[in-house]
């Protein structure tokens, strides 16, 4: 088994656990009391870099990064620095995240939010939007093209965007058929937790020009974020260094706005 396969195992028992406690209905309901989808695109396809900063207490890989008592402190910063959109990690067994966060975030910011988990079916993409959620994740590696067909056109009609990570030259023929209008190309093999950092520049020639394309993993300053941007990221999705940095506010402006 596969780490992916292991963390989406995983992810699939603590789904039952809510759809057991909540059905489908009753997180629809909520929906009426969740304000509208914001659109982040115009401000992705903006010249610059984009930075999407990531609200993230722990990953597989590197084991705890950050405590994060007050996620909702932590999101004002990365708006106040200039953040385009900010990333929620809500998954509990390997990232320590939590629905609750992405509530109490939306609660602090108005700029668009992206619920990051391993989304496997549409209550997920309910349950985002519910709490709030302008963006929400699809993993074409955890997805059969079936699936990713059908979350991602359930995500639309609930007025989410959708960000489609990929990590190898199928996915990313597999998003680009999709019509995926935001596709992130991530450095890091779910599959093994390896970190490729020529992923993106390989990957990013077989992405249509009018597509947009976010730059994942790997990402520890401005330098990097530049060559990204050579590459032709017009985003960058930033965790681990901004969390782990003690001006966040300052670390995220200073990745924003950077050309080739």
């Amino acid at each position: 088994m596969s780490v992916l396969d292991d963390i989406v195992a995983g992810v699939r028992l603590d789904l039952a656990v809510r759809e057991a406690r909540t059905p489908l209905a009753g997180v629809r309901a909520a929906l009426a009391d969740a304000p509208p989808p914001r659109d982040p695109m115009p401000h992705l396809r903006a010249a610059g870099s984009s930075v999407i900063a990531e609200v993230k207490r722990r990953s597989p890989s590197k084991g705890d990064l950050a405590a994060i008592p007050d996620p909702a402190s932590l999101a004002g910063e990365y708006a106040a620095g200039g953040a385009a959109a900010i990333s929620v990690l809500t998954e509990e067994r390997r990232f320590g995240g939590s629905l609750a966060d992405l509530v109490a975030v939306r609660a602090a910011v108005d700029v668009p939010l992206l619920r990051k988990d391993f989304i496997v079916e549409g209550y997920q993409l309910v349950e985002a939007r519910a709490a709030g959620a302008d963006l929400a994740l699809l993993i074409v590696a955890a997805l059969d093209d079936d699936t990713l067909r059908r979350l991602h056109d359930q995500a639309r009609e609930l007025g989410l965007t959708v960000l489609v990570e990929v990590h190898d030259e199928p996915e990313t023929e597999r998003a680009v058929a999709l019509g995926a209008e935001l596709i992130g190309v991530n450095a890091r093999n779910l599959k093994t937790l390896a970190v490729d950092a020529d992923t993106f520049g390989r990957l990013a020639p077989l992405v249509p020009a009018d597509r947009v394309l976010v730059a994942e993993s790997g990402i520890g300053d401005e330098t990097d974020v530049k060559r990204f941007v050579a590459e032709g990221a017009r985003a960058v999705l930033v965790g681990e260094a901004l969390v782990k940095d003690g001006a966040p506010r300052e670390a995220v402006a200073r990745m924003t706005g950077v050309t080739a």
